[in-house]
């Protein structure tokens, strides 16, 4: 019996590459990873084929659709940089709007169930944490863009969820990004002080809890807006005292700040993360915490993250 296929896009990312290894673990579905460039998924893997998709090239995207025929959609790939969003306004529609146009008009021709990726600064941050149900209200123009993406897939034909998450960190298997867990590490094992703010608060997100949360709607066939988050709603200051105290670095060295003493090109919500009790009863989503979260990416021993 065959497979059904799954089309991942963006699966050079640290979603996309920890999708592509859970879904082989799972093997459930036929998987087609795409990216822009060239695959740097780990050679050693196997289950999955690869091809490059420009998701902003809409013939390319349709002729993608038309060869593999997807049952099942999950759309990573999306302009996240959210200073770059503001000044190159331009790229940012191209990639997280008029794209996702593109993806929505080919799922309807093959009747894929999309599952959407989004983000918690789709809210001004007011009053967080947030359930499916507030009301957005981005404060960026990173945020502007993928709530339009969001109702685009709204007010589509097809079969759809979003999944909205936040702050996600985990380690990329080509080391290609960074994330505050590295960066805490690496900064205090340097002798370096930081000023972390403690009036932002957010549910920081697992890699690993993320693709999970995403396979788990696969799976169910789920339809609708979910939080994809973890559980824990904390600041950037506790995320940094939490990776001193798991490495025994000296915390002394992470002094308090707030946002007002940070130049950003673009607005950060300020209290945002997400209320996940939706996605734990209906999908059974079980996410870590942020100190297990840690010790996972500590376990991957060959990214020299040992104790």
């Amino acid at each position: 019996m065959n497979k059904p296929t799954i089309l991942i896009t963006g699966a050079n990312g640290l979603l996309g590459q920890k999708l592509v290894e859970r879904l082989i673990e799972r093997g459930s579905f036929r998987i087609l990873a795409t990216g822009r460039g060239k695959c740097r998924l780990p050679q050693e893997w196997e289950g999955y084929t690869y091809t490059q998709l420009d998701i902003t090239d809409q013939h390319r995207v349709r002729e993608v659709f038309a060869i593999h025929q997807p049952v099942v959609v999950i759309h990573c790939a999306s302009m996240t940089n959210v200073d770059q969003c503001e000044t190159d306004r331009y790229a940012c529609l191209k990639q997280n709007v008029e794209a996702v146009k593109y993806i929505v008009k080919a799922c309807e021709k093959q009747g894929s169930h999309l599952i959407h990726l989004s983000t918690d600064f789709v809210f001004d941050g007011a009053g967080g944490p947030y359930s499916e149900t507030d009301s957005a209200n981005p404060i960026n123009f990173y945020g502007l863009t993928k709530l339009e993406s969001e109702n685009i897939v709204k007010q589509s034909s097809i079969k759809w969820a979003i999944v909205r998450t936040t702050l996600v960190y985990g380690i990329s298997y080509d080391m290609s990004r960074s994330n505050i867990v590295l960066w805490v590490k690496n900064a205090l094992e340097n002798g370096k002080e930081l000023n972390l703010v403690t009036d932002q608060f957010r549910t920081p997100t697992l890699a690993e809890d993320l693709a999970e949360g995403c396979i788990l709607i696969a799976e169910r066939g789920a339809n609708g807006v979910y939080n994809i988050s973890g559980k824990d709603f904390i600041t950037p200051y506790d995320m940094a005292i939490e990776t001193a105290h798991f490495f025994h670095l000296d915390a002394t060295k992470i002094k308090r700040s707030d946002s007002t003493n940070f130049s950003q090109t673009a607005k950060r919500p300020l209290k945002t993360g997400f209320i996940i009790d939706k996605a734990v009863k209906e999908l059974g989503y079980a996410p870590h915490s942020f100190r297990e979260g840690i010790k996972i990416m500590a376990q991957q021993k060959k990214y020299s993250l040992t104790v």
